[in-house]
């Protein structure tokens, strides 16, 4: 969405917080030029929520001047309070299977019916969700995460260690990401009891996930979440990086973003049977995969006996070579493009000015 905001006015409007006595909504402008908006609401039930959260934004586009624009969801269930507006385009690009995830309402997958109904695109942002969706709309395009690779390869040149990680003792091994449902409490539990040398490293918040259901050893540290431009100094300081999945149905259709984000970052990566993560990157050995927690002891048993890396870092580059943010953000704005031109616009608009113009509406879920 920064890269699109280069060209247009980009409004990331996010999931509401059910934090507040009376509606409101929080307003702020980044640096990159997209404006934030996140709807505060007091909770009287998901009617009462999308009446208030339509509310919020009528007041939000007049105030900001939104006319024609294109509607770019991520969740589902904001069709409910904009199923009244008129875009020029709607785009919904599917990043993560929300039906399976904890807590998850039951009128999910019905909006997301309707969405697909309404959608002149849809990206997917893995494998097995584009499998999923691929017979349900016709213009279905498969995006896999793109990464800023120049960012995390910074974790290779020997930064400094964070003051919170800087007395860990080594090997360490390290995970980044959201704490939730998705996460495999047993073999972290399993892992630690086995190797109590190792230490595993937590980078992230907690979320659906009570801070008691968290595996607690001496060898296990949580430093809560960090800012994504000091990710890089806490992988540097990483001798392996895991993905420690559960294997279930929160897990099936993910397609994690950190696996190449870890690899750009010049980690040896183990990782828990995933489906897109063995057919991506363990099927090619970039990525070692393990299910038990002996076949975890070995794998990272293996990534620390590995001394000379060149040669995987080199297959590594090459591979993280076919993509990048430019590249996915210049295709999917291409298609929307192709999109809008076959639009009939009123007054006589000419599409060279109406490019320059056209405004994004982002309804998302937000992380």
């Amino acid at each position: 969405m920064s890269r699109f905001a280069r060209e247009r006015r980009v409004f990331f409007w996010q999931a509401p917080v059910y934090d507040a006595a009376e509606p409101w909504l929080d307003v702020s402008t980044r640096e990159d030029g997209l404006v934030l908006a996140v709807p505060h609401l007091p909770w009287h039930g998901w009617d009462a929520s999308e009446v208030m959260l339509r509310e919020l934004l009528d007041t939000f586009m007049a105030e900001q001047r939104i006319g024609e624009h294109v509607a770019w969801y991520y969740d589902p269930l904001a069709i409910g309070h904009t199923r009244h507006l008129q875009p020029l385009a709607t785009v919904y690009d599917v990043m993560d299977e929300l039906k399976s995830f904890k807590w998850a309402p039951d009128h999910l997958p019905e909006r997301e019916r309707e969405l697909l109904e309404r959608a002149d695109l849809v990206f997917t942002g893995g494998r097995s969700i584009y499998e999923a969706r691929v017979g349900l709309h016709p213009s279905v395009h498969l995006f896999p995460s793109s990464i800023d690779a120049a960012h995390f390869a910074r974790a290779r040149g020997g930064v400094a260690d964070p003051a919170d990680q800087a007395g860990i003792p080594h090997p360490r091994i390290g995970y980044c990401g959201v704490l939730d449902e998705r996460l495999d409490l047993e073999l972290v539990r399993g892992l630690a009891a086995a190797r109590p040398d190792w230490h595993l490293v937590f980078v992230g918040p907690a979320a659906k996930l009570d801070e008691n259901e968290l595996p607690r050893a001496a060898n296990i540290h949580y430093l809560a979440g960090k800012p994504y431009a000091e990710l890089p100094d806490y992988l540097g300081g990483w001798d392996v990086a895991a993905l420690f999945f559960a294997r279930n149905e929160h897990t099936r259709y993910i397609s994690p973003t950190k696996t190449p984000e870890y690899l750009a970052a010049g980690l040896p990566t183990v990782s828990s049977p995933i489906v897109d993560v063995v057919r991506t990157w363990g099927s090619t050995g970039l990525v070692r995969v393990a299910g038990t927690v002996d076949e975890w002891v070995q794998a990272i048993e293996s990534a620390l006996a590995e001394t000379d890396r060149r040669g995987w870092l080199e297959r590594v580059d090459e591979e993280l070579a076919k993509t990048s943010w430019d590249r996915t953000w210049r295709e999917m704005s291409e298609m929307m493009d192709e999109v809008l031109e076959q639009r009939t616009f009123s007054g006589g608009d000419e599409w060279d000015a109406l490019e320059s113009e056209v405004q994004g509406l982002m309804a998302s879920a937000g992380d």
